[in-house]
């Protein structure tokens, strides 16, 4: 390993260097004055998103398991801008009386768990992609625990690293088949050795069904909605965007580059799975009440559209898949940041005590219901242009009867998209949630995701470069 080698993990030595500094602030600052930890975490990660952004790097090291390129790069860039909103948004549920001891810990379980999902992404070999995928799972895994006075907290720890077990045994599975059957274990090698025979087949199909556990595919998903109402609202936020994210793109991206030869069965498998993830996604999340429940159903959905871009295959599948990540990305967390604001100053997550919410809190009302109308896709926030390019790369290699479908979907996705806002706008209350003002970090995380709502889908600029670094596949 040269100093040459250490540039190009540029990212994962930033965020590796920020955790110690966290750790190092933890240990020697007084008691009374952990709170900084929060404004230095939050500028080291701007400094790191704008440095991996603007700085990127390209080439291989550690005999090609490490891989970076503009199109890497620019998918580590969407979980940093993530990344940074989760910490804005993180700021009130952090400094309550019972987080104030375990700031520090906080961040940097979520810069440890970031680091793994880089590496996870750069993986030029299942070795590292392994790795990686566990370096990022096991830190959510005590996330989801943070709140460990909590029963459904602990609970929800539980149920994430069970899960994981299981679906990390069935990845590995699957991984060893491919390796009797190509002798290697680098995407390169196996890409041309591999041969669509019985075993073959069945080891991609292990590795799809473990990377569906991780995105929540149906039916990998029953662990979703239960972690993700036990996890603390600033976790859940990152396990449904910056976790899933990460996720997909790897999937989408060994999909391409490892298996072309067999795309003609893991294309059948997608359309099924994407048709039974949006429709039980959407069917469940009209029946749910609790806003946390209720966006877990909603994620599980927007995974089951995801899987449309990858129908695109190629250039136009990858770049849509990440520009649909993007704005998946700021209408999320601006839903998240909404009902993370009420959470903390009221403690209410049900949907019903949202209820004349338009009368006290209009701000507030309004952002919500602007990321809704993204979520379900009308016009002409980024949540349409996203869909549509979706729509339009599946589109392009023939699946007609699997877009009638999603257009079904999508027009069920309204009805429930709409409960929230028939809440806020139309339902009254005698006792609705008074009036309160949110802190500032979480004003500018939420103007954040509101203003990428409002533009992403604009700047056609965005879409193109995404597609511009999708060229190399």
């Amino acid at each position: 390993m040269n100093f040459q080698d250490l540039l190009l993990m540029q990212h994962e030595l930033l965020l590796t260097l920020a955790a110690l500094v966290v750790l190092c602030v933890e240990i020697f600052s007084p008691e009374n004055n952990k709170r900084m930890v929060v404004p230095l975490a939050v500028f080291s990660m701007l400094l790191i998103a704008a440095v991996s952004f603007f700085f990127p790097t390209s080439g291989k090291a550690f005999g090609d398991m490490y891989q970076s390129d503009t199109l890497r790069g620019a998918m580590k860039s969407v979980l940093d801008i993530a990344t940074l909103i989760v910490f804005l948004q993180s700021y009130g549920w952090v400094n309550k009386e019972e987080n104030r001891n375990k700031i520090s810990e906080f961040f940097i379980i979520i810069f440890s768990s970031l680091i793994g999902m880089n590496f996870m992404i750069s993986s030029g070999d299942f070795l590292m992609l392994y790795l990686g995928l566990e370096l990022a799972t096991i830190p959510i895994a005590a996330l989801a625990a943070f709140d460990r006075y909590k029963m459904k907290s602990a609970e929800a720890g539980i149920k994430l690293i069970l899960s994981s077990a299981l679906s990390t045994a069935i990845l590995l599975y699957g991984l060893s088949m491919i390796y009797a059957t190509t002798g290697s274990i680098y995407f390169d090698e196996v890409r041309a050795a591999f041969k669509p025979d019985a075993l073959s087949v069945l080891g991609m199909i292990f590795f799809i069904t473990g990377m569906g556990f991780k995105m929540s595919l149906v039916p990998f998903h029953l662990w979703t909605a239960d972690v993700y109402e036990g996890s603390p609202i600033a976790v859940t936020s990152y396990l449904s965007v910056v976790s899933k994210g990460a996720a997909a793109f790897i999937f989408t991206f060994v999909l391409y580059t490892v298996f072309p030869i067999a795309s003609e069965i893991w294309l059948q498998v997608l359309v099924v799975l994407s048709i039974v993830t949006m429709t039980i996604g959407n069917l469940f999340a009209i029946r749910q009440g609790n806003m946390k429940r209720f966006l877990a159903f909603s994620s599980i959905a927007q995974a089951g559209f995801l899987l449309l871009g990858i129908l695109g295959q190629g250039q136009l599948g990858m770049g849509t898949v990440i520009f649909f990540l993007l704005v998946y990305v700021f209408t999320n967390l601006a839903a998240f940041s909404v009902v993370a604001a009420i959470s903390d100053a009221t403690g209410k997550e049900d949907m019903t005590d949202y209820n004349g919410l338009y009368k006290t809190n209009p701000n507030l009302s309004l952002m919500l219901m602007l990321a809704l109308f993204s979520l379900a896709g009308i016009p002409p926030v980024a949540g349409f242009f996203g869909k549509l390019f979706l729509f339009s790369a599946m589109a392009s290699k023939g699946y007609y009867i699997v877009l009638f479908i999603a257009v079904i979907n999508a027009t069920i996705s309204l009805y429930y998209y709409l409960l929230p806002v028939r809440a806020m706008f139309i339902n009254k209350s005698d006792n609705p949630i008074e009036h309160f003002k949110s802190n500032i970090y979480l004003k500018i995380g939420l103007g954040i995701s509101v203003v990428g709502i409002l533009l992403t889908g604009v700047f056609s600029i965005v879409y193109e470069y995404l597609i511009s670094v999708s060229a190399g596949l």
